[in-house]
């Protein structure tokens, strides 16, 4: 990939690697929208994912010498910045979190309106979901995250993270059958 002046990738990130500002502003520039668009996923607003991305990029010019060049670099910075969107809300997930799961409602699945949505609808609903909730969303169904992985990144039980998820697809179902209510279209 080709970055500005005709510049590679390759190049950046080994001029990145011996420190050069110069070209860690370039690095930034050029990954400065993909990062932004991973960390809007998990953040409520553009000030709190913009801190996640100038974040993130701190970490990645801290650890770009243990980047493996043979690997894609945006899989790696998609990590970096996942990680770091979590990190920056596990405090305030971990007091949002405090549910009794033995009182959990067993949700049904009598709806399958959220495999209808196209993505830019989905993002649209997240939005009303509760931070938790939208978190484990996204790591589950976006990033492609497991219950396993979820549990050990927010320090939660496996059946927390299944049961969360439930309710937020739950959640989306009920906000997909309100909006098409609204709209006078029929939602299974």
């Amino acid at each position: 990939m080709q970055g500005p002046r005709g510049i590679t990738e390759d190049e950046i990130i080994s001029k990145c690697k011996t420190g050069n500002l110069k070209y860690q502003e370039l690095l930034y520039k050029q990954f400065y929208g993909y990062a932004m668009g991973i960390s809007l996923r998990y953040c409520f607003n553009r000030d709190d994912a913009m801190e996640v991305v100038n974040d993130a990029f701190i970490k990645v010019f801290n650890a770009i010498n243990n980047f493996d060049g043979n690997k894609p670099f945006k899989a790696w910075l998609r990590t970096i910045v996942v990680n770091t969107a979590i990190d920056r809300r596990r405090k305030d997930l971990k007091f949002q979190m405090n549910v009794e799961l033995d009182n959990a409602i067993p949700l049904g699945n009598s709806s399958n309106a959220i495999e209808t949505l196209n993505a830019q609808d989905i993002l649209k609903l997240m939005k009303a979901l509760p931070p938790v909730q939208l978190a484990i969303f996204n790591l589950y169904e976006i990033d492609g995250y497991n219950h396993d992985e979820i549990a050990q990144l927010l320090a939660i039980p496996v059946s927390s993270s299944r049961v969360y998820l439930s309710r937020a697809k739950e959640k989306l179902r009920m906000l997909l059958r309100s909006e098409a209510e609204n709209h006078g279209r029929t939602v299974r």
